[in-house]
């Protein structure tokens, strides 16, 4: 830990707050004695594409539904996101099925939009350390899932969730979604070993993102098992009606029969409460 949070108490940590952090979002529950799963497509590309993952996540009793609007693409020429009619399809389809929804943005500019219809903000990962953006979030006091970087040390990543909690928000929760290292066979490294360690420093909920850390859809569910054995507060999982077509990361998008498949294969482990 640095020398800062030695002087005095990270407001994230476990010595500061030694009672877990439960986030309550309309009807979902994230933290504590149970674990949620959140699924939903990369991007966002039409009210039907959407109606059917929200279907299929009502159907298995799940409440909460992730889509990107905003989209920080490694390059340029890549599908961006739809901005704000994606949010507006979003929160139209999550209304009709009473789900909670999550959505990314990138800047300031768009914390006003995005609070219009969706209910939780996420950070991600190239925005980790985006320090005017989490200050603005931050006062905004919304719920936020914050990723951690693609190099960030948990340090780093501790230090950047105390930066919305030093702005005011305590509504946040961290997910581990795979750093870089020199393997290849995977697209990141999934760092197991995160989630029990945050788990002892902080009191923020811990989830984990199955999808960007492998990249591999032959993997998620063990994967998924693994991160709840740690102790996980919560997994993250891309699913797509037709991930060959999708605009964005189609190969690590489960069909919606694989996310049945994976979504039994999470309960029938017993890990998933």
């Amino acid at each position: 830990m640095s020398s800062q949070s030695k002087k005095s108490p990270l407001l994230v940590s476990r010595d500061h707050k030694n009672e877990d952090t439960i986030i309550k979002v309309k009807q979902a529950v994230i933290g504590g004695d149970s674990q949620t799963l959140i699924a939903g497509p990369c991007s966002v590309e039409s009210k039907e594409q959407l109606e059917t993952v929200g279907s299929a996540l009502k159907k298995a009793g799940l409440t909460v539904l992730r889509g990107g609007a905003f989209k920080p693409r490694t390059s340029p020429y890549s599908f961006q996101g739809l901005g704000e009619d994606g949010l507006k399809i979003m929160k139209d389809v999550a209304d009709e099925m009473g789900l909670v929804t999550i959505s990314e943005i990138m800047s300031p500019d768009q914390i006003d939009v995005a609070s219009k219809y969706i209910d939780i903000l996420q950070i991600g990962a190239r925005n980790m350390q985006n320090f005017e953006l989490l200050k603005a979030v931050g006062q905004t006091k919304k719920p936020v899932l914050l990723k951690r970087g693609l190099s960030a040390t948990l340090e780093e990543f501790m230090l950047a969730a105390e930066y919305l909690l030093h702005h005011g928000n305590d509504q946040v929760m961290l997910i581990e979604r795979g750093i870089r290292t020199f393997e290849t066979a995977t697209r990141n490294t999934l760092d197991i070993s995160a989630v029990p360690i945050l788990k002892q420093e902080i009191h923020l909920p811990v989830l984990v993102d199955v999808s960007h850390s492998t990249g591999r859809k032959d993997i998620l569910l063990p994967c998924a098992k693994a991160a709840l054995a740690a102790g996980a507060d919560g997994i993250m999982v891309e699913v797509h009606p037709d991930p060959k077509n999708a605009l964005s990361d189609g190969k690590q998008q489960l069909t919606m029969d694989e996310f049945q498949a994976f979504w039994e294969g999470v309960r029938e482990s017993g890990l998933y409460q």
